[in-house]
């Protein structure tokens, strides 16, 4: 269907509802996107990532599949809101505002989001975060390789756990598995000191993806630091220097992630764009970072690429000289 007569549908649709059905509808197409469907926010800066040329901004599926980092209340409340459609509408808004990477997780919503939106002739591009399924079945990355991902990366609060209790192996596994299915493999970390050890002892991994905050810390970690262990996930604002400093020195990309501390950070405009402006001038310039939105209240994606690009084509677009 075209775009007018998609928009003439909607606008008949809408004209039929009542009035609070009509209000929350527009409500719904603002904050989506789907209300200027025709509009493109034209191209966002890119980084090279082997074959694949990747948006410097990639957007993150956790608050599209209920992974609130908050609660199990606030976690249905985000599944609720973004059905199968809705994330259609979303990805479609990203390839319209220059967002051609999509980050999410090895689940059937998340495998049923991406076919339901390729059946609609979406062209986004994905990477895949495993889960405890294909860590242990190495069966389904060939698999997922038939859907032509850009990278599946291990997990990382999984590989941390697996670290810790010395099965290293298991990880670089895994990491040898994706390889074989002919597709890029990446190790996501909360622990700049497990960066480092990856980089050090060459790992197999073509990528990273790197939280900004550890907030896996062990608890004997947060009582040394904190004198105590506080309820709930822990995101303290010395963490992103640490990791960005030891993202400047890895030569492989990084996706730097958790950049809004899991949406802590979103309150006012300039706590967004302080926390962009952090992650991206402390970064190399073939990084990049994933952003998990929720655009039920406002049009976060289209808001996030035009911060994304005030400030890359800024004077100070990258850690080029650290």
């Amino acid at each position: 269907m075209k775009p007018r007569r998609k928009f003439l549908t909607a606008a008949l649709a809408t004209a039929a509802m009542p009035c609070d059905a009509a209000a929350e509808a527009a409500a719904v197409q603002a904050s989506t996107g789907m209300a200027s469907a025709a509009v493109s926010g034209g191209t966002l800066p890119a980084l090279k990532l082997g074959k694949y040329s990747l948006s410097r901004l990639i957007i993150g599926g956790n608050p599209l599949h209920g992974y609130s980092h908050f609660n199990s209340l606030y976690s249905k409340h985000m599944l609720e809101w973004a059905d199968r459609e809705r994330v259609s509408e979303i990805l479609a808004n990203c390839e319209r505002q220059g967002i051609n990477t999509w980050q999410f997780s090895h689940h059937e919503r998340g495998m049923g989001d991406l076919a339901r939106y390729r059946e609609k002739g979406g062209k986004i591009q994905f990477i895949l975060l495993s889960h405890a399924e294909i860590e242990n079945d190495h069966r389904l990355i060939k698999d997922v390789a038939k859907l032509n991902p850009v990278a599946i990366v291990h997990h990382g609060g999984s590989a941390e756990r697996k670290r810790r209790a010395g099965q290293s192996g298991k990880i670089r596994d895994f990491l040898k598995a994706v390889r074989d299915a002919g597709v890029m493999a990446g190790l996501s970390t909360h622990d700049p000191d497990f960066l480092r050890e990856a980089e050090e002892q060459k790992w197999e991994t073509d990528l990273y993806m790197t939280a900004l905050y550890y907030l896996t810390r062990p608890a004997e970690e947060f009582k040394k630091i904190l004198g105590t262990r506080p309820l709930g996930e822990i995101y303290l604002p010395e963490d992103p220097p640490k990791m960005l400093a030891v993202m400047r020195k890895t030569p492989k990309t990084c996706l730097a992630y958790k950049v809004l501390a899991a949406g802590r950070l979103t309150d006012r405009p300039a706590d967004v764009e302080r926390a962009f402006r952090g992650a991206l001038e402390g970064m190399k310039p073939n990084d990049g970072m994933i952003i998990g939105m929720y655009p039920r209240y406002q049009d976060q994606v289209s808001e996030n690429a035009a911060l994304v690009r005030k400030i890359l084509h800024g004077p100070a677009a990258g850690a080029s000289n650290r």
